[in-house]
């Protein structure tokens, strides 16, 4: 190891100690909005937008998860995985319901969107910003990637957490040949191309792990409560 690599991890764990302690305090970090949609879905272009809105903010990690049930009405969504469907899936189970749709917004992993609403989606964002965050999320970069820790910021007992990190395309453009709207050029925001579960978690102790980028997109972090529960943390990782 080199000097000046040695001198980069050094000031890179310093930084992740820094902020760990600093999680003593209260923490408020972005909110989750994911938005499942599809390619194919006539009524989806307006809440695409408004997605790519919400990505410009700092106070929210917007996510596109792009469906696969709509591609037998005649275009196979280029962005679509069967998992991003069961995740759908996996929410509307989880508040007593098997009926999927696009668009559909979750924020928080907790409130449910149907459409586009612009102003219910901003008074939820405010409403989440307004508690501060359970678990915080510190990392440090590296030459090789980015050392993350996670840790509980309230007393026990603690839900049963998932931490996962996920990998977004920002900005895509696509001509759709097929289907309703055949001739359209599809402008998406921030696609999932990559949704990993790095592990449970029961918060007893902090959890540390490595994240090794892949490709050049952005990576987040995100711990939820098992069983598609509220997300009690996000981070950009830069």
């Amino acid at each position: 190891m080199g000097m000046r690599r040695a001198s980069t991890l050094a000031a890179g764990l310093i930084a992740l100690w820094a902020v760990t302690a600093a999680t003593a305090q209260e923490v408020r970090g972005p909110v989750v909005v994911e938005l499942f949609t599809s390619q194919g879905c006539s009524a989806c272009p307006p809440a695409d937008a408004l997605l790519g809105e919400l990505a410009r903010r700092d106070d929210v990690i917007a996510l596109a998860l792009h469906v696969d049930y709509w591609d037998y009405i005649g275009w196979q969504d280029t962005f679509a995985q069967p998992a991003f469907t069961a995740r759908q899936h996996g929410y509307g189970h989880a508040a007593g319901s098997t009926v999927v749709y696009t668009p559909q917004m979750i924020v928080g992993g907790s409130d449910r969107v149907v459409g586009v609403r612009p102003m219910a989606v901003s008074d939820l964002v405010q409403a989440h910003r307004a508690a501060p965050d359970p678990v915080s999320i510190a990392f440090a970069a590296d030459d090789n990637g980015f050392a993350v820790e996670v840790a509980t910021l309230t007393a026990p007992p603690f839900a049963r957490m998932v931490v996962q990190v996920i990998t977004y395309s920002p900005q895509n453009e696509v001509h759709i040949a097929h289907g309703e709207r055949a001739g359209t050029v599809s402008q998406h925001f921030n696609v999932v191309t990559s949704w990993q579960v790095v592990g449970e978690w029961d918060g007893q102790a902090p959890m540390r792990f490595r994240v090794i980028p892949q490709q050049d997109n952005p990576h987040v972090v995100i711990v939820q409560q098992a069983g598609y529960g509220p997300i009690l943390a996000a981070a950009r990782l830069e």
